[in-house]
Parts: C-alpha cells; sequence; structure tokens
C-alpha cells in the first residue's frame, strides 16, 4: 500500500489502539453472537435470495463472492451446517481455491426489503457428493460441487449501512443506462471481443445458462 496517502502517525497498528480509539463494544453486542444457528436464522436464510461470501488463500489474498438464488438456496442441515450449492459461472472457482487452501470463511446473508442482515462465520470445505447436493436441483441441473459450512458464529447484523446506503429504496436506483454495459467493459479492458459479441453473449447465458 503506497505510504503517501495517509499521516504514518495517524495510522493504527495494534489491537489495543483500535479498541482505545474505537470505544467499549455494549454487553448486548457482546453477547448476541452464537455458535450455532437458532430459530430466527433459519428463518433469515429460508428467505434469503442474496450473498456475499468471504475467503481467503491464507497467504493474504481475500475474495469476496456474490452467490444468489431463489430464496431458501442455501439449506440449513442442520443447527450448525450450510449447504452452499454453487451455479454455472465463469469458472474461475476463487473462492472454491480459497477454501481447499484455507477454510475460514465469512458470510453475509440479505433479505430484501428487510436493512438487517444476518453474518456467519466458520469453516468450509468444497463437496462433490451427489446425494447431498441433488436436493438443490433447479431446471433439472443439480449442481456439481458446492460448500459445506461449519457454523462458528452467528449472530444479525444492525441495518445502519443498507438504511444509509438506502439499497432497497426503489428510488435509489441507478437508470441502467447511466452506466456502459459489462460487455462494452470487458471489451475495452481485455481488447479480446467486440462490446456487441460480449453483450449478446452476456445476453444469452443471462437466458439460458443461469443453472
Amino acid at each position: 500500500m503506497d505510504d503517501c496517502f495517509d499521516d504514518p502517525a495517524s495510522r493504527i497498528a495494534d489491537d489495543a489502539t483500535l479498541r482505545a480509539h474505537i470505544g467499549a463494544v455494549s454487553p448486548v453486542v457482546q453477547h448476541k453472537v452464537f455458535d450455532r444457528l437458532d430459530h430466527f436464522c433459519r428463518d433469515f436464510i429460508a428467505l434469503s435470495p442474496f450473498l456475499v461470501l468471504a475467503s481467503s488463500d491464507g497467504a493474504g489474498g481475500v475474495d469476496a463472492s456474490p452467490r444468489g438464488d431463489a430464496p431458501g438456496f442455501v439449506r440449513v442441515l442442520d443447527d450448525r451446517t450450510l449447504l452452499i450449492p454453487d451455479r454455472r459461472g465463469n469458472n474461475r472457482v476463487d473462492s472454491f481455491g480459497n477454501v481447499v487452501a484455507s477454510p475460514g470463511i465469512g458470510i453475509v446473508f440479505m433479505v430484501p426489503g428487510i436493512n438487517e442482515t444476518l453474518r456467519v462465520n466458520g469453516k468450509a470445505r468444497v463437496t462433490r457428493d451427489a446425494a447431498l447436493l441433488e436436493p438443490s436441483t433447479v431446471q433439472q441441473r443439480p449442481p456439481l460441487t458446492g460448500f459445506l459450512v461449519s457454523v462458528e458464529e452467528a449472530y444479525f447484523h444492525c441495518g445502519k449501512a443498507l438504511i444509509r446506503s438506502k439499497l432497497w429504496d426503489p428510488a435509489a436506483q441507478v437508470p441502467r443506462h447511466s452506466f456502459p454495459t459489462l460487455g462494452r467493459i470487458v471489451a475495452e479492458q481485455t481488447r479480446l471481443v467486440e462490446a456487441g459479441e460480449a453483450d449478446r453473449n452476456l445476453e444469452e447465458g443471462y437466458r439460458s445458462r443461469l443453472y
């Protein structure tokens, strides 16, 4: 990281300085973290069509991956275990590669219209167990792989971030024409495809290759 962006004297480099700067944690916040999924967590996951999964390769490389499907696509196998099915994508498998190298993950579940989120932290492994994945079949296409997540922490996060961002407010939506299409972006960034062709391929993928 470039040293020119902040005064070295202003940096926080240890836990004690961080805590002194931020302040104490309230007892409620300290005690709202559970090591299993209670009925509130289960109900929220059943409503959630979208999550962000954070992972690390264990050597300093990190990744945050959006994943979405019909509400309840993440299956709660028991109070401490989740199954996140994988759908067709670009085959980069960044998250899978990270989990193979280092199993720690963090998940943020979101539900449209609800400002609060559910955070789940734990360890994951990659599974290709066909019998385990078969119940997650959509449009006659069972997922080929998935994450089995062992829950270590589960807690609800207040809605301040989503309220400030107006994430669920229709009036805050950006008109699509105000930002370039992904096809145009990829074409200009890679110089390997023409923008129109890239957009057509993308639209076809959205129509016929979601599963």
